[in-house]
């Protein structure tokens, strides 16, 4: 089995999760995407989180394809941490060929993450391109530290089966959606509501 894992808070879940991961099926030659619904954010301030619960429904109502799961593992009180998550998978999974999936915008900020270069040094990544981040994502200190392990796009269906460090970025058909813009309409719209109930 080869599956890719896209992890993140999910808050909220949209299409252009669902575009990344078809598209990481697709050109990665992956048998499945697993969305892994973190319980935080270490780098986000945790106020109006939804719960994982919360968080882990919705995501199962945006997507519906067979070959992507949604999972709340390892749960509220989990390792909030990649580095952990990726450990504890390959050791439940000793058999399956983990693939990291994430975003251009994540790769840029990546040395920010908690043993960063033992992520890339555990498992194959895979970055999906996204608006205005590629540029960002090839300059980034995890890009130049790596650069000798980067594997042309053309050899991307290889990727989960290579030994880490390898990596690779992936054009694809990009989306503008994001989850803080649309965490931003909906506080609009909310906003927006109360003063016409307020002016009623």
């Amino acid at each position: 089995m080869q599956i890719g894992l896209l992890g993140g808070s999910f808050n909220p879940a949209h299409a252009a999760h669902v575009e990344i991961s078809l598209t990481a099926l697709k050109r990665l030659g992956l048998d499945q995407v697993w969305w892994i619904v973190a319980p935080s954010n270490p780098l986000k301030h945790p106020a109006k989180l939804p719960s994982l619960s919360e968080r882990v429904a919705s995501a199962r109502r945006v997507t519906d394809h067979p070959r992507i799961a949604v999972t709340g593992f390892p749960g509220e009180r989990g390792s909030p941490y990649t580095v952990d998550l990726i450990a504890e998978l390959k050791r439940r999974y000793p058999g399956v060929k983990f693939v990291w999936l994430m975003g251009a915008d994540n790769l840029a900020a990546f040395n920010r993450w908690r043993s960063w270069q033992k992520i890339f040094e555990t498992v194959p990544v895979a970055v999906l391109d996204r608006p205005g981040s590629r540029m960002k994502a090839h300059a980034s200190q995890a890009a130049t530290r790596f650069h000798g392990d980067y594997v042309d796009e053309s050899d991307a269906p290889g990727l989960a089966r290579m030994k880490p460090p390898a990596w690779t970025i992936i054009t694809h058909r990009l989306s503008p959606l994001s989850s803080t813009a649309l965490r931003g309409e909906a506080k609009t719209r909310k906003t927006g509501d109360k003063t016409i109930k307020k002016n009623e």
